[in-house]
């Protein structure tokens, strides 16, 4: 599943906008990002598609429920409604011949909202979202392991404060489930961990509790005929879902490993990190949120598809604001790569304020949002940071005053005006450090420049 295009009228700073996102006839990647400054309204359109999808989520759960409802304050200054639509292509349940129309393959639905003491004609149309709905829960009747697409939404107002494992209530692991909270508002990644201890459990129940197995392992060595049954009894019992998301954190943090519930010295959840053992809530807010998110997803995607030998190649949309927020640089550059390796067949629509997300993957859809409209980017692939900060996000790539000073320095050099140039010079070297780059040319540039009116003085 996947969303082909979608259009916006009079939703927030957008009038009317129409964009199709990837894949494209063009663009095979399953990666859309918009960029823009602050208030440009990317939230505002992973918002409106959150909510928009939700209605086809709610009616897979039951035919008469309704998903969220468009808010009121989503509406345009003086306008009457607010209107999104959807295009959903979804070859699931397509004829499979040949002749096949693509169209058969494509639903449509309108989610409207019209402004209090206004009136409009316009009306949400949500029959197409009823029909689909209704083929997915056509396919849980028929086999209960079919397989459902993702839908997720994972805002802004996503952290890690705590590690809950006390379970305050007992979780249900159908296929259906996995649409729990997928599309809140806010995402504190309780359900996950809470998930995590209680499969865990059950783990444990069916095998050799971990603990219990590390202490074997040290006593009767890995040589020993017995610690290979131990391993071969140890696999046979591992939880299907928890070797999911253990395998999806393993492959999208290399590094990390082994993430378990521990209860001693007391209740706690460990990981390795690069073989030493750490507790969770030790690591930083960058990689408890990372992992957090990693988790959840491989979580989703292995309750949704209990019947595929890898349930991380199922598919759906994810809805991520601020992909880049906590992240470290190095791992703003892998981000989308290690997003679409670990979850390969899911469709990716992101939004973020770092040049190293957008100029290190090849093959992604970007949009630049700016005054209710959007333009579609060339590719940045290759292109470094400060280029795509003074290209793309029209932002200046150091302080403003040190770039206004070292601009005066150059122009002062090459209109040949020395004394200024050397006033310059060392107003700038109070400022900075001794190797920085700009004023290592910028003395350069000068030598040449006195040399050259010295020879000129002599001749």
């Amino acid at each position: 599943m996947e969303i082909k295009k979608f259009r916006l009228t009079n939703v927030g700073q957008f009038k009317e906008l129409e964009l199709k996102l990837a894949p494209t006839n063009k663009l095979k990647s399953n990666v859309t990002v918009f960029v823009g400054n602050n208030g440009a309204g990317k939230t505002s359109i992973l918002r409106a598609l959150a909510t928009t999808l939700s209605w086809f989520v709610s009616r897979t759960r039951s035919p008469k429920s309704s998903g969220n409802p468009l808010p009121e304050q989503v509406i345009s200054t003086n306008a009457a409604f607010a209107e999104v639509a959807v295009e959903i292509f979804d070859d699931d349940h397509c004829s499979k011949s040949e002749h096949a129309d693509e169209t058969e393959c494509l639903y449509q639905w309108v989610l409207t909202k019209t402004a209090k003491q206004r009136k409009s004609k316009q009306s949400s149309m949500l029959a197409d979202a009823t029909r689909l709905a209704e083929k997915y829960r056509d396919a849980l009747e028929s086999n209960q392991k079919s397989s459902l697409p993702l839908i997720a939404f994972y805002p802004v107002e996503r952290v890690v404060l705590d590690i809950p494992l006390k379970i305050k209530q007992k979780h249900s692991f159908n296929q259906i489930d996995g649409y729990d909270n997928s599309l809140n508002q806010g995402v504190d990644f309780r359900r996950f961990f809470e998930w995590f201890r209680e499969r865990e459990d059950t783990e444990n129940e069916a095998g050799i509790p971990q603990d219990v197995f590390e202490e074997l392992m040290k006593k009767v060595g890995e040589n020993n005929e017995v610690w290979q049954q131990l391993r071969k009894f140890m696999a046979s019992s591992r939880d299907r879902q928890l070797t999911a998301v253990r395998t999806a954190i393993k492959s999208f943090m290399p590094g990390f490993d082994n993430l378990r519930v521990r209860r001693r010295p007391r209740l706690h959840m460990s990981i390795d990190k690069n073989g030493e053992r750490f507790d969770v809530l030790q690591l930083s807010q960058g990689e408890k949120s990372l992992m957090a998110l990693v988790g959840d997803i491989a979580r989703r995607m292995a309750m949704m598809n209990p019947d595929l030998q890898n349930p991380l190649t199922g598919d759906g949309i994810v809805l991520i604001d601020e992909v880049d927020m906590h992240l470290h640089p190095s791992w703003q550059r892998k981000i989308i790569k290690q997003l679409t390796t670990t979850f390969p067949n899911c469709q990716f629509i992101l939004t973020t304020h770092s040049p190293l997300v957008i100029s290190d993957p090849k093959d992604i859809l970007t949009y630049s949002l700016s005054d209710g409209a959007a333009h579609k980017l060339e590719s940045q692939y290759g292109q470094d940071a400060n280029s795509v900060l003074l290209d793309v996000m029209d932002t200046q790539i150091r302080n403003i005053d040190i770039e206004e000073q070292l601009n005066d320095l150059l122009d002062s050099i090459y209109n040949n005006e020395l004394n200024q140039a050397k006033k310059l010079l060392s107003s700038l070297e109070v400022q900075l450090p001794n190797d920085h780059m700009e004023l290592n040319k910028a003395r350069i540039l000068l030598r040449k420049k006195e040399l050259k009116s010295a020879q000129n003085r002599e001749n």
